[in-house]
């Protein structure tokens, strides 16, 4: 019953492998590997063997590249595994069966797992390919898919158990992601930190402490979730509408959020017990107002806790210690906006819709832009303040680390890339939110399209830089793209290190300022995406009426 005989695992795995999406998926997958392969493959009538860098650099560039993928894939794939039942108001009845808990959680979790493995193994005949160049024995690249194994089960275990302690799949992804994102980058750091002579060390870790370390971590979380669901406290006469939020204030470990206080209002403000005053906006006070928080402020806590955690280090390390590198702090706060953004945008119009409440909404005397822009600030609103959250430090080492002193001018510039970066990818967000009807599709488009417009283009140069160096013309080709990219900006804004400031006022300015470029294009972008939407709304607004 747990495994081979598991009902939750059979029905699981029937309706997901048997969609559309999963062959299409598996399709993009192999099709993306196999075209670096083909480009990256060396282009020379005769390859020299004896010449194994570029094989090492291809192979490492693979793992590392797969790594990524699965890191971002796996909470995709198991962080709606409890929620969507919950969501789909079948988890008490699927508790009630006379399946054991972790027979339940086994399912749900291999069917997580099963198809994300698939993808990775999909991949092994184009690695084998890569053998003949040299460079890599059949041993590295065992132990890089069995790493990739067991990243996929620790950050699928890791989502699920996310999954278990949250009512809305939003919430339990954007934590997922919070807490994989570190484990991630140690992973890549160490992967990249143990390559040349100390492959023999990175595999002996591989085969030894890796594995240990992963089944204490599975074995703890999977301990934990069957336990909360042999004595669910969410469930019961549908009691996960009511919230008590003075005893969860009264529970709360660390952090404790209080609506009534500066800055908790302007992210959680306090419940609205008074009536409506004539002339306002009653969608704008709602949304303001809104239930996102109605099931606690757990996420809330999570998310504000873990980030500011992970910016101590950064923080010290990047402005303080290594002030020329700031960018680096700068691009943590992005990559932090764009896990947490989407997350509060994606659902705005999509909720509308899986409640049924759109067409009533669209019925009102209210016009189709009282409708839309509430939402493109509600979601705003709370990505914004969590994400400047982060930004003092960088006015803090402006005031205090004397050769950030008179750069006064960068640092406001980075808060400009970061301002912006928040508008672009809330609307992105509320963008799919108008153009889908499930806040899944939404949410998944959504992560998927920011990840191509911030990161393609990074990825792009360095895929470039590393394999075609000499080829002048493909890099002139490429660097327009990365106008595109809040990271490519952010490393663009010079700093004037180790000089006096009359130099610093003769210097020249960057080649390619991409920072001013990036905030023109979207700014344009984003106001086109803006008109868009309102002229979707004030469609199916006439529509309505009609």
């Amino acid at each position: 019953m747990l495994l081979f005989e598991n009902p939750v695992l059979q029905r699981e795995l029937l309706v997901n492998l048997r969609m559309h999406r999963a062959f299409a998926l598996l399709f993009a997958y192999v099709a993306l590997m196999g075209a670096v392969v083909w480009v990256a493959w060396p282009q020379a009538e005769r390859v020299n063997f004896e010449n194994t860098a570029e094989a090492k650099r291809l192979f490492d560039m693979f793992v590392l590249g797969q790594f990524v993928l699965v890191s971002m894939m796996a909470p995709s794939f198991a962080a709606g595994s409890i929620t969507g039942e919950k969501e789909r108001k079948t988890y008490e009845m699927l508790l009630a069966s006379p399946l054991q808990p972790s027979a339940v959680l086994m399912g749900k979790l291999l069917t997580s797992l099963c198809y994300l493995g698939l993808l990775i193994f999909s991949s092994l005949p184009i690695v084998m390919i890569c053998l003949p160049l040299g460079g890599v024995s059949f041993y590295e690249v065992l132990a890089a898919y069995f790493v990739l194994i067991l990243a996929a089960g620790t950050f699928g275990m890791i989502s699920t158990a996310c999954s278990s302690y949250f009512q809305r799949t939003s919430a339990s992804l954007a934590v997922s992601y919070l807490l994989i994102l570190p484990l991630a980058l140690m992973g890549v750091l160490l992967w990249e930190g143990l390559s040349g002579e100390m492959a023999d060390i990175r595999l002996l870790l591989t085969c030894t402490l890796l594995p240990v370390g992963c089944a204490i971590l599975w074995v703890t979380l999977f301990a934990s979730v069957s336990a909360r669901l042999l004595h669910p406290p969410d469930v019961g006469s549908e009691g996960k509408e009511v919230f008590d939020e003075e005893k969860e204030q009264e529970q709360a470990v660390g952090m404790v959020i209080q609506r009534d206080q500066f800055p908790d209002m302007l992210f959680a403000p306090a419940r609205r017990n008074d009536l409506l005053a004539d002339g306002t906006n009653p969608v704008f006070d709602k949304e303001m107002r809104s239930e996102i928080f109605s099931q606690g402020t757990l996420m809330l806590r999570l998310v504000i806790q873990v980030s500011m955690f992970l910016a101590i280090f950064l923080m010290g390390f990047f402005l303080f210690i290594f002030p020329k590198m700031a960018a680096w702090y700068v691009s943590y706060v992005i990559l932090f906006n764009m896990l947490v953004g989407p997350v509060y945008a994606a659902g705005c119009v999509t909720s509308e819709r899986e409640r049924e409440t759109l067409d009533l909404l669209l019925t009102t005397m209210l016009r189709s832009i009282d409708i839309l822009w509430p939402k493109i600030v509600a979601g705003l609103r709370v990505s914004t303040v969590l994400t400047l959250f982060l930004a003092p430090p960088i006015l803090l080492a402006g005031a205090m680390v004397s050769e950030l002193q008179s750069n006064w001018p960068a640092l406001l510039t980075y808060l400009l890339i970061i301002l912006m970066t928040c508008l672009t990818t809330t609307t992105l967000a509320t963008f799919w939110s108008v153009i889908f009807r499930k806040t899944s599709t939404s949410l998944a488009v959504s992560y998927l399209s920011i990840v191509i417009l911030f990161a393609g283009p990074m990825a792009a140069t360095f895929f470039t830089d590393t394999f075609f160096s000499r080829d002048v013309e493909l890099r002139r080709t490429i660097e327009p793209l990365t106008i595109t990219s809040p990271f490519s900006a952010a490393v663009s804004v010079p700093l004037y290190i180790d000089v006096t400031p009359s130099d610093s006022r003769n210097s020249p300015p960057a080649p390619r300022p991409i920072h001013w470029y990036f905030l023109g294009f979207y700014t344009v972008a984003n106001l086109v995406l803006m008109g868009t939407m309102l002229q979707i709304f004030h469609y199916r607004w006439r529509e309505a009426q009609n």
